[in-house]
């Protein structure tokens, strides 16, 4: 329970919150007798109240800054022009001073500072509203380290707002009908576990060391090298990466650095990242891309933030991306079902219309004309009001921002090729037969933990029926029949997995570095199950 001082300076914070909104003319965002610019589309005229957002969010400090870089990445609930404008956010805080700095360093590594490192300049490389990074030199092996340090007291300060920001949240959407729209219990939700995995800074320490595994082999491209043992959740040592800002490659060549090179090496990358690996840098903004001058190569910094895609989303995305690409809309909106992506309600005439308007623009098209089609696909169904899965924004603004990059650096950047190649690569790997086998070693597991609770079912519903508590008609027809086409599915399911875990032991004669006994099974299953489909489901009927 907070205590009565604690009472007070929330009550005292809340004022302050009041104080900020009235003086930007927030609360004009969600009132209900704002005038649309054009009636017609339902656009309003945002462009004073998004900046007095921005401008209402600096001010009130770090935990409302990375809100508000949190909201500019979801147009699909703030609109296109808050978004916009939100991008423009800049940490207003000042720079803390180096005496309560080394103070934290100190705290953290349980030892003096001249201990560890040999040399530690004291005027900061940057500074943002949670952290400052320095440049220092380690005294145990003269390697020029960049040290992330937590600015004392920033996880308190944002651990008390958002505290506030849920518990205003909640009573914006159950007193003001207008901000329901918005669903703004849900966006601080989402916000509050991004947040928290920010200012653990062994959070960013684990994403590079998982992503540089991710590139083992691939010399084009590096990751910074963590100090693990010079880590803490407020603390972060880490290779010095000294280079060339991407955007300083824009129409040039830099130290025999070429733009297009350069252009080739990130999108390769964040497609790996994203469309192989699902495990993908969340902000891939120019800041975050430097070219490292000693091997001149690409390097991604800022890793606290990453994005995650499981196996099957990235394969259900490979396809849609495929279908955008080919033109074909019908299948695009049933693909976009199928991921859940849109519901059967909002699947209106009128999105159709705007995605096959959408499509056919591009049909026809070369791979290289297709810029911005993803981007203009979110926006399509944001008109019609989806609010759309996180991780697909992500993918859309990341996209969005690799493309333009790209185009700065290569004027004959071609981001369609990239993603076509991508994707196809990923729908041929989900039906190469060593995945298929994989799959369905995953359904053997989910038929034993059925078999297992099988009999507790049984039981609990026959003594239900004893009880009178479940009636049961039954009407027994071509019980037989029944009984062969049950007997043939098990053999074939039979053959399935054992063909699987023939694969997946890798012994035997081989076939394509396949199993030679897997793959007859599945042939072999194959035959069986074409088959009992012409038996009994064709000529049957």
């Amino acid at each position: 329970m907070a205590s009565r001082d604690e009472r007070k300076e929330t009550r005292q914070r809340i004022k302050e919150i009041y104080s900020v909104a009235k003086k930007y003319n927030v609360s004009e965002l969600i009132s209900e007798s704002r005038k649309p610019k054009d009636p017609a589309q339902g656009e309003y005229d945002e462009e004073l109240d998004a900046s007095g957002l921005r401008k209402a969010l600096e001010e009130l400090g770090p935990a409302y800054v990375k809100l508000g870089q949190l909201l500019c990445t979801r147009p699909d609930l703030v609109g296109n022009d808050i978004a916009e404008e939100l991008t423009k956010l800049r940490d207003n805080t000042p720079v803390t001073p180096f005496e309560e700095i080394k103070e934290v360093i100190e705290t953290q590594l349980d030892q003096p500072l001249d201990e560890v490192y040999s040399e530690f300049e004291e005027e900061p490389l940057g500074s943002a509203s949670i952290g400052q990074v320095y440049r220092a030199v380690l005294k145990e092996n003269g390697e020029k380290v960049a040290v992330k340090v937590q600015k004392p007291g920033s996880y308190e300060l944002v651990a008390a707002d958002v505290k506030i920001m849920v518990s205003l949240a909640e009573k914006a959407d159950k007193y003001i009908t207008k901000t329901r729209t918005f669903n703004l219990p849900a966006i601080i939700k989402e916000f509050e576990r991004s947040i928290f995995k920010e200012l653990d800074y062994m959070e960013e320490v684990m994403n590079i060391q998982k992503i540089t595994k991710n590139f083992e082999g691939h010399d084009y491209v590096k990751y910074p090298k963590v100090y693990p043992k010079l880590c803490t959740n407020r603390l972060i040592n880490m290779e010095l990466v000294e280079g060339y800002n991407v955007t300083e490659l824009y129409d040039n060549e830099v130290d025999g650095i070429s733009g297009k090179k350069i252009a080739d090496d990130i999108v390769e990358s964040y497609f790996k990242q994203l469309m192989l690996d699902g495990f993908f840098h969340a902000d891939p903004h120019p800041g975050n891309m430097i070219i490292d001058k000693k091997e001149k190569k690409l390097c991604y910094i800022d890793l606290g933030m990453m994005g995650i895609l499981n196996e099957t989303f990235r394969a259900d995305l490979a396809q849609l991306l495929l279908l955008l690409l080919g033109g074909n809309a019908n299948s695009l909106v049933k693909q976009l079902l199928y991921m859940k992506i849109i519901s059967p309600e909002q699947d209106t005439d009128e999105l159709r219309m705007d995605i096959e308007d959408l499509v056919n623009r591009y049909i026809g098209a070369d791979l290289d004309q297709m810029d911005g089609v993803l981007e203009k696909l979110i926006n399509t169904m944001i008109k019609h009001g989806v609010t759309l899965p996180r991780e697909f924004v992500m993918i859309g603004r990341g996209v969005a921002l690799i493309e333009d990059i790209g185009y700065n650096l290569d004027k004959d950047f071609n981001i369609g090729e990239a993603l076509q190649r991508f994707s196809k690569k990923l729908v041929v790997n989900k039906f190469n037969p060593v995945n298929v086998a994989k799959g369905s070693y995953d359904y053997l597991l989910d038929v034993e933990h059925l078999m297992k609770d099988l009999p507790d079912r049984v039981n609990s519903t026959l003594t239900k029926i004893e009880k009178g508590e479940i009636k049961v008609n039954l009407e027994l027809k071509g019980l037989t029949e029944l009984k062969n086409q049950l007997s043939a599915s098990l053999i074939i399911s039979a053959l399935i997995i054992g063909s699987s875990l023939a694969i997946l032991s890798n012994s035997g004669p081989k076939m394509w570095d396949i199993s030679v006994i897997g793959l007859f099974g599945f042939l072999l299953s194959a035959v069986l199950g074409f088959y009992i489909v012409l038996k009994y489901v064709i000529f049957d009927n």
